[in-house]
């Protein structure tokens, strides 16, 4: 889903067809996307008088569900699709170097939750966070590397004894901020660092040893890359197996550019282009309902 620079006209990409539909969504004016999954949007508006900034988004059926009334945070996600009972959002902000305001909310309550926890001076909350819900629990990397995880149950922010990925230095260093991205699979958390032309380096966290361990390969997942939220899938056609689809199209916007890692080579190209870009992140992979049936 790639967003719109003047108007409310959204092109989606189809990875598997190779095909670009483009709709417009009028209930999307002056907002921006902060997440998504489950074929959701969590969206923020830019300007809101009446004091409610949140609301989901389905672009595949139009509907939309409102949220109460809150300030807004930095860093938004949320568990899964709005329509289930167990659907969480959550948001958190610095305070100061050792405090965090962390507020959650579900869909049909009233209001929102809001605590102040304690905090690492060493884990910072900003734009460039990545957050993943995996195994009841939100997960946030901070652009430094350091992870932080909130309970919704328990309502405890701990921030893990995990040294940053070693990759990241080289990452920071080489690339700034574009192209590092977060998912989970069957419980597991992955970091991707996207380095050129090499190809990415992938950390899973070894969460016995409370370490990150390089990978060479995603045992047949796949994982599709973007800015806001990173989803993986298996049940892909066999070509697009074991690789990091990345939201950026080449060819006249007929390919996505891909890493395969069981040839450890990109394509349509083998090497990758543009990621200095700042067009290249603006976008987000979002899954349809299985009964969707397209657009004409």
């Amino acid at each position: 889903m790639y967003f719109p620079k003047k108007d409310n006209r959204y092109d989606f990409y189809d990875p598997v067809q190779r095909k670009t539909y483009s709709l417009e969504f009028p209930v999307l004016d002056r907002c921006r996307v902060v997440y998504t999954k489950d074929g959701w949007l969590l969206v923020c508006r830019k300007w809101w008088p009446d004091g409610r900034p949140y609301f989901f988004f389905n672009p595949f059926t139009s509907e939309l569900i409102k949220l109460p009334r809150f300030n807004g945070a930095n860093i938004a996600a949320f568990s899964c699709a709005p329509t289930s009972t167990e659907c969480v959002i959550f948001t958190v902000t610095n305070v100061s170097s050792t405090i965090v305001a962390i507020s959650t909310c579900c869909p049909g309550a009233n209001k929102w939750t809001t605590v102040h926890l304690p905090n690492h001076s060493h884990f910072s909350c900003c734009i460039r966070t990545k957050t993943v819900f995996s195994n009841g629990l939100f997960y946030c990397l901070s652009y430094e590397g350091f992870l932080g995880v909130f309970d919704p149950v328990e309502c405890t922010w701990t921030v893990l004894e995990v040294p940053p990925p070693r990759s990241l230095k080289s990452f920071i260093a080489r690339q700034g901020r574009k192209g590092k991205f977060m998912t989970e699979h069957g419980g597991n958390i992955f970091v991707i660092h996207m380095l050129c032309p090499e190809g990415p380096i992938i950390s899973k966290l070894d969460q016995t040893l409370m370490e990150w361990k390089e990978v060479r390969t995603l045992d047949g997942v796949t994982v599709f890359a973007s800015s806001l939220s990173s989803p993986s899938r298996t049940y892909i056609t066999e070509i697009m197996r074991n690789s990091v689809y990345f939201s950026k199209v080449r060819i006249y916007g007929k390919r996505c550019i891909s890493f395969s890692l069981d040839e450890h080579r990109y394509y349509p190209n083998r090497q990758c282009h543009d990621w200095i870009e700042p067009e290249a992140f603006e976008n987000v992979w979002i899954e349809p309902p299985k009964e969707f049936a397209g657009w004409m």
